[in-house]
């Protein structure tokens, strides 16, 4: 996999303890990497992160610390560095603005500063949101050319980490030999996130307890994929950048097929399929304003990457709800057979992970 460019590099992945870190180093681990890690402790309980109990180097810092942030990118040596770490939520940036915006523009800014400073770094990949666009509404997809925005604080400060990396990218680090990509994808689900505000460990939480889940916006559609499917985009794009790939040093999205772009009713009653104990009912209070339709055009990463999903839709949710049915019946991790499971299922397909950038 990879052209096996990630056996035995020194990798540093920031936001290691969340859900999409935690897998990352997971499968990095599995390709034969030397993981660093760099993030807060998990915040909750249980941990996709403390459940996997990987060997590897983990260090609890909080990236709006410029000196640590530097001082952890150099004694890595890493060569390669996927910048995950940032608040992540929506609904909790509508509490805590200042941090939100702290964390997402600062926090990137400092690991970008680091990364440029370091003798090793070659490559960055910093990894923001498919909300990174300003919504519009439409019914087709964002093209990595849109216009970025946001009306939350959380999107918008993702469309401001966008723009610091394109600003570091343009003012330092096109003028020597790294190279920095930015990657967008779409709503992720997948086994192992207990995140606050998220449908499936919301629903999660709603089954484990015996009660039925609020929804705010049953209407609402978003691009659902699996979150194996955006980080085998993120480590191709990787894989692009340490092969000297300039033309892959920009922003790449990586969402579902069309068909994967469904209303958060639909998820659940292909949840509740899968798993009978699932119930829900519709809130009758007000929410704050989160976008209604939102899609991907992946078209850049299909046609230059040679990227493409894996999964339907049907088996993304059936990964998805399988996993957690493991975990809360007989209190199994099933992440490395499920990883094992997406890899067979994407040779079979004819899915060969290998840039390709013309």
């Amino acid at each position: 996999m990879f052209n096996n460019v990630y056996r035995n590099r020194k990798v540093l992945v920031t936001g290691h303890t969340g859900f999409k870190g935690s897998w990352l180093c997971l499968w990095l681990r599995m390709l034969g990497a030397e993981p660093v890690g760099l993030a807060l402790p998990p915040e909750t309980q249980p941990s996709h992160w403390d459940l996997l109990g990987l060997d590897m180097r983990s260090e609890y810092v909080d990236i709006r610390d410029r000196v640590k942030v530097r001082e952890i990118v150099e004694d890595s040596q890493a060569e390669i560095v996927f910048h995950l770490a940032a608040q992540p939520l929506v609904r909790r940036s509508y509490r805590e603005p200042i941090e939100t915006w702290d964390v997402n523009v600062t926090g990137t800014v400092n690991v970008l500063d680091a990364c440029r400073n370091s003798s090793a770094v070659k490559a960055i990949v910093s990894v923001t949101t498919d909300k990174c666009y300003e919504n519009n509404e439409w019914v087709w997809g964002y093209r990595e050319t849109d216009r970025l925005g946001g009306h939350d604080p959380y999107s918008a400060s993702k469309a401001a980490a966008e723009i610091a990396a394109a600003s570091y990218r343009l003012s330092f680090l096109d003028k020597g030999n790294q190279l920095l990509a930015t990657a967008r994808a779409g709503n992720v689900i997948g086994g192992g996130d207990w995140s606050e505000d998220r449908l499936i460990p919301d629903l999660v939480r709603a089954v484990k307890s015996g009660q039925t889940l609020e929804i705010r916006s049953p209407a609402a559609t978003r691009p659902w994929q699996h979150v194996l499917e955006c980080l085998s985009g993120y480590l191709m794009l990787g894989e692009a950048l340490l092969s000297g790939e300039r033309k892959a040093a920009e922003a790449w999205n990586f969402g579902p097929e069309k068909e994967g772009n469904r209303p958060v009713e639909q998820v659940l009653q292909a949840v509740k399929a899968q798993w009978a104990a699932v119930e829900w009912h519709r809130s009758a209070s007000p929410q704050p304003h989160e976008a209604n339709l939102l899609y991907l055009d992946s078209s850049k990463a299909r046609e230059l990457l040679r990227w493409r999903p894996v999964l339907s839709f049907e088996e993304t949710v059936e990964m998805t709800a399988s996993w957690y049915q493991e975990f809360i019946e007989n209190e199994a991790v099933s992440s490395i057979r499920q990883l094992e499971q997406y890899c067979a299922l994407a040779s079979q397909r004819g899915v060969a992970w290998s840039e390709a950038v013309a």
